[in-house]
């Protein structure tokens, strides 16, 4: 599992916000930086203990000459698995169940109505303008053959 992954499976104890799940994961893993940095350890209950260690200079060898080289002295991070974390690894232990997300109330959407009154009178004024638009091609094809009519005498 990745940072990503990780993320994802938390968001939804965020309220599926990935933002809130990603600043969570950055605060928490800036926690235990800055305090192994400072040499103090860090320990969770259930989990383990990230220990800062220092390695002393050392002699070495390299695989691909033989020659024996110095390795410089360096601080290194240790992790030390927690009882309970074994347990659960090796199967001794079974897990709790993982906690539920919070259960999202989400309040019905009040739908708006228009008055009927309001309804009924637009569409009698649509059904005026189509007759009125009718009559006056009804009475276009009148005058003209007036007019014809006119010009022919």
């Amino acid at each position: 599992m990745n940072k990503a992954q990780f993320i994802a499976y938390l968001a939804p104890q965020f309220g599926d916000s990935k933002k809130e799940a990603a600043r969570a994961v950055d605060v928490v893993f800036d926690a235990i930086v800055r305090n192994i940095s400072k040499g103090d350890d860090v320990m969770i209950n259930d989990f383990g203990k990230f220990k800062k260690v220092d390695r002393p200079a050392r002699k070495g060898r390299n695989p691909f000459t033989g020659e024996t080289i110095q390795i410089k002295a360096s601080k290194k991070v240790r992790f030390l698995p927690a009882k309970a974390l074994k347990e659960i690894i090796s199967g001794a232990r079974k897990m709790d169940p993982a906690p539920k997300p919070p259960v999202k109330v989400v309040p019905k959407p009040v739908a708006k109505k228009a008055p009927a009154k309001k309804a009924a009178k637009k569409a009698p004024a649509k059904k005026t303008a189509k007759k009125v638009v009718k009559k006056a091609a009804k009475k276009a094809p009148a005058k003209k053959s007036a007019k014809k009519a006119v010009k022919r005498r």
